[in-house]
């Protein structure tokens, strides 16, 4: 540029077609400035960072000076650049608006197609996809399985290079393992300490004094802490799915595990329904084995309605896009958040948007594979949203609720607790550079129209969430649990899923009210074809 007397705090971009060249996207990284001063170039050039995809028809983008990018709305000095971010908010507001996906559950974005994304919303996957086609072939059997040993046979495929796999296939069937995968398999945040039983679980102290210590008891065991309880009371008189004409089903239980002396946390009592009922038996690890088993087979497809569905889609994925639409609604692009947040949130719209369209829609996967199919979504989302709080999506307070913290052989908990540490602190110092006190949270508009955004689409007013924000504690405990639910927790309870196939995904039996034996076991299983069902 020719001599200049003033600093640039703006440089403009605008993407024109012209006649005869292809109309191509450009990925700008960033603008360098350079003045010209008697002739010479400055050697320092002024940065305009950008990093962006610019098209044709989004018009022309405003890059303020790099200098000048990140700050507060209350230390903006430059009214043009105040109203640079004004302007940015209203066309984001424009374009990403609010729908109701399910009432009661967190609102989504309101979008029809991949398209409307724009280019910096939208990416391209590059994750090979699993090698399932194996299982086409099966996929097309309608019959039901006629052992244990036929159905380990086709995952023998998948697991043969898997370690993991392998593992599991040999330990699935053991107590120990059950209460392992509580701690540390697909859904750790359910199981949690209880020093009192629920009032609906028809367990006695004659029952499981079998399976306690010789000189104890189940009253001075709940008294040391060392019972725990699986409920999976959300589930109750949940619709289950018809799949092909067949009804599956679905069971509310109970299970009580109890941490014995060698430090295994292993489960003593199952009840598959939670009204306690001559035809709702008390299964118990004295049953027979295939009782038994079948009993803690139901228990894992409870586990798994209850994992994709609120651990896994609610907790993480509806959370993250709650986070990144009202992030782009009500923090400009120079506001410090926006640019923690939204590296960790920016995918979710695209992601989220596939899965409604796919996942979660008619003909998708939970229409024709899972027995919590479109109805039951719709009641699982909605009754889960009510009863979450802010403590359990918080890691220190949600383990020390749970009473897991200390647990033996907890990795999950312990790694949870050193990844959440982690960000505290990261979170913590990127807030000091920006605020310098507590009134510098209470007196910034932008992030309070955020939290009244979050709160008005998110959850229920009596879930705790933070109403607004008056310390900076406050605001790093709400971030910290933000970015550790759309990084590590999802994680957590998404990638975990590929190496342990104990979970089913529906049942085509109702819950045994009687005692069965090994082969009426087997009709609870999902046919060759559900089994192997490739999207």
């Amino acid at each position: 540029l020719p001599e200049l007397h003033h600093y640039l705090l703006l440089v403009r971009l605008k993407l024109e077609v012209l006649t005869g060249f292809p109309n191509l996207d450009w990925h700008c990284s960033k603008v360098e400035v350079c003045r010209m001063s008697a002739g010479q170039k400055d050697t320092e050039a002024q940065v305009f960072h950008c990093d962006k995809w610019l098209q044709a028809a989004e018009g022309e983008v405003d890059l303020p000076a790099a200098l000048l990018a990140v700050c507060l709305l209350a230390d903006e000095t430059e009214e043009k650049l105040k109203l640079q971010r004004l302007k940015q908010l209203q066309r984001h507001q424009e374009l990403i608006r609010w729908r109701t996906f399910i009432e009661g559950a967190p609102a989504c974005a309101d979008l029809k197609s991949l398209s409307e994304l724009g280019p910096n919303l939208n990416f391209t996957s590059q994750n090979s996809v699993l090698d399932q086609h194996y299982l086409r072939g099966l996929s097309r059997r309608e019959e039901p399985w006629k052992s244990f040993s036929e159905l380990e046979m086709v995952f023998a495929h998948s697991g043969r290079h898997n370690q993991i796999a392998s593992f599991v296939k040999a330990h699935w069937k053991e107590d120990w393992y059950f209460g392992y995968q509580c701690l540390n398999g697909c859904n750790p945040l359910l199981v949690r300490q209880t020093h009192l039983l629920p009032p609906n679980l028809a367990v006695t102290s004659d029952m499981l004094r079998p399976f306690l210590p010789g000189d104890s008891s189940l009253e001075l065991e709940l008294q040391k802490g060392t019972i725990y309880l699986l409920d999976y009371e959300v589930l109750d008189t949940v619709p289950a799915n018809i799949i092909n004409g067949k009804q599956t089903y679905l069971s509310a239980p109970l299970c009580l595990l109890h941490l014995n002396p060698e430090g295994q946390l292993v489960p003593i009592a199952i009840q598959l329904q939670q009204k306690p009922d001559p035809q709702n038996p008390i299964f118990l690890p004295s049953d027979s084995t295939c009782d038994w088993l079948l009993a803690k087979m139901w228990v894992h497809n409870a586990d798994f309605q209850y994992h994709q569905l609120i651990s896994h889609y609610l907790r993480t994925h509806m959370m993250s896009e709650l986070c990144c639409i009202a992030t782009l609604r009500q923090l400009a692009e120079s506001h410090p958040l926006h640019q923690l947040l939204m590296p960790h949130v920016r995918t979710s719209l695209k992601i989220n948007l596939q899965a409604r369209g796919g996942l979660l829609a008619p003909g998708g996967v939970f229409d024709h594979a899972v027995a919590s199919g479109l109805p039951a979504i719709k009641v699982l989302l909605s009754r889960a949203s009510a009863r979450i709080c802010y403590r359990s999506l918080c890691v220190p307070d949600d383990l020390l609720d749970r009473g897991v913290h200390k647990l033996p052989h907890s990795y999950y908990a312990e790694d949870a607790l050193r990844v959440w540490d982690a960000l505290h602190r990261f979170v913590a110092g990127w807030l000091d550079v920006y605020y310098s006190k507590d009134d510098d949270v209470k007196n910034d508009l932008e992030l309070h129209q955020w939290i009244t955004e979050i709160n008005t689409h998110g959850y229920s007013q009596h879930s705790g969430f933070p109403q607004s924000f008056c310390s900076k504690a406050e605001l790093c405990k709400f971030v910290t649990m933000i970015i550790f639910s759309c990084s590590a927790l999802h994680a957590a309870v998404n990638f975990s899923q590929v190496s342990p196939p104990t979970h089913r995904a529906s049942r085509f039996a109702c819950s045994p009210r009687v005692f069965v034996g090994f082969l009426w076991a087997l009709w609870f299983l999902p046919t060759f074809q559900k089994t192997c069902f490739i999207d």
